[in-house]
């Protein structure tokens, strides 16, 4: 099991003599704002964390790469467990080093978008073979299962409604919800 608490524990003081409020429950708020896809300020009263607190708090876990890390401790999990392909990587999707899994992929594929020369070769100095559809030969029909793969991935991460429209001035905390909403993904599927 992923121990989450334990990556949670960067608390920030807080003044005026509140108590301070649980990382389990400032969390679960940040949860339902990606999911909910509410702004912070409409956070409901029944989480106990005022919207400042969570936003304060998810800043803060961003800063110091709170979900990266929590994203890898999932990954591994579900590498433990066999579940991960390491063969292949699909453009579209983000592939992170799992524990003890120092691997690449043997074979990268795309759609047209992603047709260059450049991107080509860089795939080859990595040892990565391109199979990317071309633009004007090539039918992006050929991606075939693959092209299934992208768009179910897709259609996950937009059940996340945090993610339909992008509400965060910051790159970092618009990668930090996306990041979190892989990692509750690839949770979904180690519990089930």
């Amino acid at each position: 099991m992923v121990h989450a608490h334990a990556a949670l524990t960067d608390r920030s003081r807080q003044g005026g003599g509140t108590r301070p409020v649980e990382d389990r429950a400032v969390f679960t708020a940040i949860v339902y704002v990606l999911t909910s896809g509410c702004a912070w300020r409409h956070l409901p009263a029944e989480f106990g964390v005022s919207p400042a607190t969570a936003h304060r708090r998810f800043s803060a876990w961003t800063r110091a790469g709170l979900w990266p890390r929590l994203h890898r401790a999932v990954l591994d999990e579900l590498g433990a467990k066999g579940q991960i392909d390491w063969a292949a990587a699909i453009v579209d999707a983000a592939a992170v080093r799992a524990k003890n899994r120092d691997r690449r992929p043997d074979k990268a594929r795309a759609d047209k978008g992603y047709d260059s020369a450049e991107l080509r070769a860089w795939l080859r100095r990595r040892g990565v073979t391109p199979r990317i559809a071309r633009r004007g030969i090539e039918s992006s029909e050929r991606l075939g299962r693959h092209r299934r793969k992208i768009d179910r991935t897709i259609a996950w991460i937009f059940g996340y409604r945090r993610l339909t429209v992008r509400y965060e001035r910051s790159a970092n905390l618009f990668a930090a919800f996306l990041t979190l909403a892989a990692t509750l993904t690839c949770w979904k599927k180690l519990v089930t």
